[in-house]
């Protein structure tokens, strides 16, 4: 009896791993398709400071504010007042025609980057990020060819006031004044 014991003893047993090794060459691949649909995309938005009504009182310059409501999209400067005003019809805003009044604003303050977008709290989100890409760049055509020109990529959410509340007469484009880098 002894030597069975022995021989029971030396015998050694070999560790099973294949259902391992099966679960990770399933799951490795599981997690590296899975990662690549998660992406996340950041943008960047740049809030006003807390002691800019100090810092305004020094130079007066372009406040560029667009305000967005259900049914209107109005372009102001915050110290001359409204430059332009466009009516929403079924939900449909002529881009070209905003883009032709953000080109001329960009054309007299060409180092101005900075743009409010103030919302009604109506307005969709969806209209929000339509108009943030709007303001940030503009295709035009310049000798016959495309250029994309960048116009207010610095954007900054706030509140609209009520539609309304602000009753003035609007501002042309030509009456802003232009700065030293400006062409006429």
């Amino acid at each position: 009896m002894k030597l069975r014991r022995s021989k029971a003893l030396e015998e050694t047993v070999e560790l099973n791993i294949t259902a391992f090794l099966n679960l990770m060459v399933i799951l490795v691949p599981f997690l590296l398709i899975t990662a690549v649909f998660s992406r996340m995309t950041v943008l960047e938005l740049n809030l006003p400071a807390l002691n800019a009504a100090s810092e305004a009182e020094e130079k007066v310059n372009l406040e560029l504010q667009i305000l967005i409501y259900p049914d209107s999209l109005e372009i102001r400067d915050a110290n001359l007042g409204r430059i332009r005003q466009f009516e929403i019809v079924d939900n449909v805003i002529k881009w070209a025609d905003v883009r032709d009044v953000l080109v001329e604003v960009k054309r007299r303050f060409p180092e101005e980057t900075n743009v409010s977008l103030l919302l009604d709290a109506r307005v969709p989100y969806k209209r929000l990020i339509e108009v943030m890409d709007q303001v940030r760049s503009a295709e035009i055509v310049n000798v016959g060819t495309l250029e994309e020109v960048e116009l207010f990529p610095s954007v900054a959410i706030g509140e609209a006031p009520p539609q309304g509340g602000l009753q003035e007469a609007d501002v042309a484009v030509d009456a802003l004044p232009q700065t030293e880098g400006g062409q006429p």
